[in-house]
């Protein structure tokens, strides 16, 4: 018997538990829901997840054990956003009114606008206002149930503003709960001092900024926008083996405004991920079918570009184990809602509430191969928990925009409290 620091006893407890990770195709309908179940939690761990009569004989309740009672609420894993562009500097609102008017996102970019304006702003921001904006997106993740975050660079371009991105994940990471995963993505687009010499760039950054990446430690991934006017499947390859002979985990931005391939290139490297993949191919699909590769959906970015969605049940009738995310970023999804996300998923790619959950849960943490220890309440994972005001899992994709959030916990603390 373990005595247990926090027990949450009494509601409806979405575990996210399966035999197997990741949660595969049809197998994702499945979601282990509890009625009236308990979670027990000692120092940063799970003890003991099940009714009642299950986990009373397995702890010890003492003067000192915190207990929370959740009747008529929901309790589930703490979400995972796998897919963030967290720090940058500036904002883009204008372009924001521009796509409202009917500018195209890519024609923005190439008039100097897009993910360019971000490098300006960028640049010019200081390693504490880049951390002070930072931590206020943070806040905003973690009120709404995020304890984990994936985070890229890209808005630098050049070696300093790169590592300056990078080393605000780091401090951030330092000094507040959420946990983040830093990417780096300097293959983000062109910058304007290598706008006639691609080349000069790609060699740039396989022969300094990657090496200087690795070795400060400061990513533990690569990222790729690999896109029609950006990078070719080639020059993404190029990267990517560059990256991997350095010692990095691989994601990529696949196949979103044209299909060039990046499915396939996905698959045939063996990333962690393919994201985006709002114009894949069916040979694209049976490609990741193969693989071990985690498709990462970002309905947020389609619903602001006013893009066709990823045709995620083709996706689930293949056998994919699909993870979602928001994609929060200055200029083509400026949300930090995983909420939204998780609506926009039931509403627009027919996703059901208990395929949305597996895949902003244990699918998601398996996308940063972090699925041994968060991503489902099971004995043993980090008890990262979080409560809401609904009785039943499936009114909280159902309330589009609200946050039902009263209660998050992070590696068995309290850290929000509604």
């Amino acid at each position: 018997m373990v005595q247990a620091d926090l027990v949450i006893m009494g509601g409806q407890v979405v575990t996210a538990a399966h035999k197997e990770y990741p949660v595969r195709g049809r197998a994702m309908q499945h979601l282990e829901v509890l009625d009236r179940g308990w979670v027990a939690c000692a120092g940063d761990k799970i003890i003991a997840v099940g009714s009642p009569d299950e986990v009373r004989p397995r702890v010890e309740l003492t003067s000192k054990t915190q207990i929370i009672d959740a009747e008529g609420k929901t309790v589930t894993p703490g979400l995972i956003d796998p897919h963030t562009h967290l720090i940058f500097g500036g904002s883009r609102e204008d372009e924001f009114y521009l796509r409202a008017q009917g500018a195209d996102y890519m024609e923005i970019m190439a008039a100097g606008g897009g993910i360019l304006s971000s490098v300006r702003a960028t640049r010019a921001a200081s390693l504490t206002e880049l951390v002070a904006s930072g931590r206020q997106r943070l806040c905003w993740m973690l009120r709404q149930g995020v304890t984990t975050v994936e985070c890229k660079s890209g808005y630098g371009l050049d070696l300093e503003t790169e590592l300056k991105q990078l080393e605000a994940v780091r401090i951030l990471q330092r000094e507040q709960p959420v946990e983040l995963v830093p990417t780096f993505l300097g293959a983000h687009a062109w910058p304007p001092e290598y706008q006639e010499d691609h080349q000069g760039y790609l060699e740039f950054l396989l022969d300094t900024v990657l090496p200087a990446v690795r070795e400060q430690g400061v990513a533990e991934y690569v990222d790729v926008f690999t896109e029609k006017g950006v990078f070719s499947v080639e020059q993404s390859r190029r990267i990517f083996a560059r990256a991997r002979e350095l010692g990095f985990r691989l994601r990529v931005h696949a196949d979103e405004m044209h299909n060039l391939g990046g499915a396939e290139l996905a698959a045939e490297l063996g990333m962690a991920s393919a994201d985006h993949l709002l114009m894949i191919s069916d040979q694209g699909i049976q490609a990741l079918a193969a693989s071990e590769v985690i498709p990462i959906l970002l309905p947020g970015t389609a619903f602001s570009l006013r893009k066709p969605y990823a045709p995620a049940r083709k996706m689930l009738e293949a056998g994919l184990p699909l993870a979602l995310a928001t994609d929060f970023n200055p200029g083509s999804c400026p949300t930090a809602s995983l909420h939204l996300v998780m609506s926009l998923a039931c509403l627009y790619m027919a996703m059901t509430p208990e395929e949305v959950f597996n895949a902003v849960t244990i699918n998601a943490a398996h996308s940063l191969q972090r699925s041994d220890r968060l991503g489902s309440l099971e004995p043993g994972k980090q008890a990262d928990v979080v409560i809401f005001a609904a009785d039943d899992f499936r009114k909280i994709p159902y309330f589009i925009g609200v946050n039902l959030v009263e209660t998050v916990v992070k590696a068995g603390q309290i850290v929000v409290s509604n």
